[in-house]
């Protein structure tokens, strides 16, 4: 196949793909993209888009603890060695294969975080998932695999997608949340490197670390959420770095309070301050006049096809499309398989690296125990995935990584080594740690190859691929 007809055949699966997310293409995007020549410039500064994607609440060990090469689940001749504790039974839980395309996961706060470290045994995800399950005696329900879900796995048959980006490009199996908690305080750590809460809204001074932020959105409505420190924005803003953070429109992925398994959720769209939509709550978004970089999924897709993506892009997720337990698996595939797609497709894919993780673990079982860095994190690890055309081929990348890694990328590519440290960003603010400095967490240069005269190709998958996935 050639690489025009391929790019024709992605397009009209991204197409066939979009009424998930409720987003139209013009005709003009079924076109093709020349062949890219060589990048005159050099090492990191080929990568010109950097767009970060992420999913929602997967374990590594979730995703990928089967995958040749990489530090999955300890096994013996195709048996898991280690189990997590049952308190209805007595017995241990070993983790299982499952099909299911719709799963559980268990509860995944700051103190959930905790207990499933369990002092670094690794061993409370059974007993965490069936306490928010409120299975206190043996039941039916309990005991079947919706009540250990946390233990599930999954394999190629299920995700074909994912690990034929890992073959294709680069699968790090030691990634980690920058903060040790849920949902709101990473998405607060992807683009500001903490999580915290200030009496001023606009006071960088009256700042507080809080790991939990129990006090959650509710509604459409922020409470209390005044986020007054330095964010990444800031910085590219400062430095006349572009930057855009796409919002798919419709339920937000997780429940309002971090203790529940599953509910109802609350509205999304771009205008609306959100668990995954924390930087209209900003302040110096506000002051520096960028909340409109806040924009509507549709316009991703509009930018990679005309070649007007930022340097800088964040894509969030909607429920029905996040992998969040509660909604279906093969829904966030889809999705993400069409954001890749579209960059692949877009003028700017030679000059693109795409990093896809999942924000927290979300209940479900992990081995490795996480590196403790400060009093923040890290938590508990999840997949993370690089790609792009000068993303080494099949690398499976050891480093310890964290979000952090992330900011670190983007200070290094478009800010010179500016980094968000109070002492010399210009907007100092009482953050515990200047993470992007620390020595335990790596870098992310190793998994590209920068020596290629010429850029690889894209590699285009169908949305919608052929799984072992049931159930809906």
């Amino acid at each position: 196949m050639t690489v025009a007809l391929a790019r024709r055949n992605a397009i009209f699966a991204i197409a066939s793909l979009l009424a998930i997310t409720g987003v139209t293409l013009g005709p003009s995007f079924a076109r093709t993209v020349g062949a890219a020549g060589p990048d005159p410039l050099q090492g990191i500064h080929r990568i010109s888009h950097v767009i970060f994607l992420t999913q929602e609440n997967r374990s590594f060990d979730t995703y990928f603890g089967t995958y040749p090469g990489a530090d999955g689940i300890p096994m013996h001749d195709g048996i898991p060695t280690v189990c997590s504790p049952n308190p209805l039974t007595g017995g241990c839980v070993k983790p299982f294969h499952s099909r299911r395309d719709v799963s559980a996961g268990g509860p995944h706060g700051a103190l959930d975080d905790a207990a499933d470290v369990g002092r670094n045994k690794m061993n409370g995800f059974v007993r965490q998932g069936l306490n928010a399950l409120s299975c206190h005696r043996i039941t039916p329900a309990c005991l079947g695999e919706g009540g250990v879900d946390s233990m599930a796995y999954y394999t190629n048959r299920e995700l074909p997608n994912y690990w034929r980006y890992a073959q294709y490009f680069v699968l790090a199996d030691h990634f980690f949340p920058g903060a040790a908690s849920w949902s709101l305080p990473e998405h607060l750590w992807q683009v500001s490197g903490w999580s915290a809460l200030c009496s001023s809204p606009t006071d960088p001074s009256t700042c507080t670390n809080n790991l939990s932020l129990d006090n959650s959105y509710t509604g459409d409505t922020p409470h209390n959420h005044n986020f007054a420190w330095t964010d990444l924005t800031y910085l590219l803003y400062t430095h006349h770095v572009s930057w855009r953070y796409y919002v798919v429109p419709g339920q937000q992925p997780d429940c309002t309070d971090d203790a529940e398994v599953s509910c109802g959720g609350s509205h999304q769209n771009s205008t609306t301050p959100g668990i995954w939509n924390p930087l209209p709550n900003f302040a110096d978004v506000k002051a520096d006049g960028q909340l409109g970089n806040v924009q509507a999924m549709q316009n991703y897709y509009r930018d990679a096809q005309q070649g007007t993506l930022p340097a800088v892009s964040w894509v969030v997720p909607s429920r029905q499309v996040s992998e969040h337990p509660g909604a279906p698996i093969s829904s966030g595939v889809a999705f993400v398989t069409s954001v890749i797609n579209a960059a692949m497709a877009s003028p700017d894919w030679s000059s693109t690296a795409i990093f896809l993780s999942w924000d927290d673990w979300g209940g479900f079982y992990d081995h490795v125990v996480p590196p403790h860095v400060d009093r923040n994190g890290l938590g508990i690890r999840v997949p993370a995935l690089m790609i792009s055309a000068y993303a080494k081929v099949g690398m499976v990348d050891h480093t310890v990584l964290s979000t952090d890694s992330y900011l670190k990328f983007v200070e290094q590519d478009f800010l010179g080594g500016q980094d968000l440290n109070p002492a010399t960003d210009g907007r100092p603010d009482p953050r515990p740690a200047v993470r992007e400095e620390n020595s335990q967490i790596g870098s992310l240069l190793s998994e590209f190859d920068f020596t290629r005269k010429v850029p690889r190709g894209p590699m285009f998958q169908s949305p919608h691929p052929h799984t072992d996935l049931v159930g809906n």
